[in-house]
This record gives structure tokens, sequence and C-alpha cells, in this order.
């Protein structure tokens, strides 16, 4: 997908962008970028550290269990379903 995109056309792209912000704009936009990327890092080894605690979990109990299964509580409940766009009513009195 970027293999034709050259030096010239990331200048090119560069200069749309400074134009579309502003040059004032762009280093708080970059921190902004940058501080989403490292929660997103953060977030993901969280739920993978997260997700090997729960293995060994699932291991260790199920080694020491030596019990018949049980059957679950209560069965799934249906399939959750949108209810959609709700119509709201013009109060707009300027009109």
């Amino acid at each position: 997908m970027w293999q034709g995109l050259g030096g010239i056309h990331l200048l090119i792209i560069l200069g749309i962008i400074i134009l579309l912000f502003g040059a004032t704009k762009l280093p708080a936009l970059a921190k902004g970028l940058g501080q989403s990327i490292n929660i997103f890092k953060k977030e993901m080894t969280d739920d993978e550290k997260k997700a090997q605690a729960g293995d060994t979990t699932v291991q260790n109990t199920a080694a020491t269990n030596t019990t018949a299964p049980t059957a679950p509580a209560e069965p799934a409940a249906g399939p959750i379903l949108n209810p959609g766009p709700s119509a709201q009513p013009n109060t707009d009195s300027r009109r």
C-alpha cells in the first residue's frame, strides 16, 4: 500500500497537514497521539497479563478439582439488540 510513496509525496502530505492544523497546533496533536499510543500499549500489556494469570488459575483449579462439572446457573441471555436512534422533539423556539 505504501510502496509507491516517495519523499516528495510525504512532503506534500506534511504540507497539507500544516495548512490544515497550523504549525502551532502540531506539537499538541503529536503529544496527544503519543499519549494515546502509550495508553493503548499499556492496556494491551495489562490485558495480556490478566489473560496469562487467568490461564494459570484455570489450569490450577482444573488439576485440583475432582468433582463432576456442574451446569451453569443461568442460561445465556438472548442477543443484545441496538434500539436505534430515538426521535427528539424539536424544541427550538428561534424559528
